[in-house]
């Protein structure tokens, strides 16, 4: 049975089996971002409750989409599965406060030079600012890593409205004017980044590549791709409240 007959069969008829079928499917996507995630938060989290979360946003997605408008359910299912896992995350508060207060005075830190040297900030810049050595912030922003895609993740659901949890979406016009213009501020901001920041971003966002696999790509260490990602959607973070 091919999977439109499958959606058919569920949306149509309510054959529960389908459903199931469907589900065995596309669990696929669920492991892939699970596994891609877990490559950030392995630290607090383990990959089989990345999985459980990303289910909920799986079910979700199949319990919603419509097969009729011709839409991929690839990249409909994908935003929900990776905002449901950040949504089951986020409410667990499993980020220490201290870390919380590490990654504000990062924040303020770039939030400022963003403001004398535009995108291009140099980690020299940084350390200066923060009074810290060029080792004290490698350290940190390794530290801060998780929370930074946490945080940016954050916002950008905030700014969409979305909240799968909830299963709360408002869809007025206002919302998805809101929701196209946060994504073409956020394209024009990845545009301004430095070459080395944007070409992370691609490949991390993009292309879902691991830090691993980046690194391999650009030839520098797995800690360096980090560091360099977390200064980088950091500046998009900074630079979205500045805008909203």
């Amino acid at each position: 049975m091919t999977n439109k007959e499958l959606w058919i069969r569920y949306k149509e008829e309510d054959d529960l089996a389908a459903k199931e079928a469907l589900i065995v499917h596309y669990v696929y996507l669920v492991k892939n971002i699970a596994g891609r995630l877990y490559n950030s938060y392995n630290a607090h989290v383990e990959y089989d409750d990345l999985v459980g979360y990303g289910i909920i946003g799986l079910l979700d997605s199949i319990e919603k989409f419509d097969y009729k408008l011709g839409n991929k359910f690839e990249t409909y299912a994908n935003i929900r599965i990776r905002g449901s896992i950040v949504d089951q995350l986020r409410s667990l508060d499993w980020i220490p406060r201290s870390l919380r207060h590490k990654y504000k005075q990062l924040e303020s830190a770039i939030k400022k030079l963003q403001n004398i040297y535009g995108t291009d900030i140099k980690d020299e810049h940084l350390a200066k600012e923060m009074n810290i050595s060029m080792q004290e912030l490698s350290e940190l922003m390794h530290q801060v890593s998780t929370f930074s895609i946490v945080s940016l993740d954050e916002k950008i659901s905030e700014n969409s409205n979305i909240d799968i949890q909830e299963d709360k979406k408002n869809d007025t016009p206002e919302s998805e004017l809101m929701e196209k213009e946060t994504k073409r501020m956020l394209k024009e901001m990845i545009e301004n980044l430095p070459e080395k920041e944007k070409r992370i971003i691609e490949l991390y966002y993009y292309s879902e590549l691991t830090y691993k696999e980046i690194a391999q790509i650009m030839e520098i260490s797995e800690s360096r791709i980090s560091q360099i990602h977390t200064k980088a959607i950091t500046k998009l973070k900074t630079k979205l409240e500045d805008l909203m």
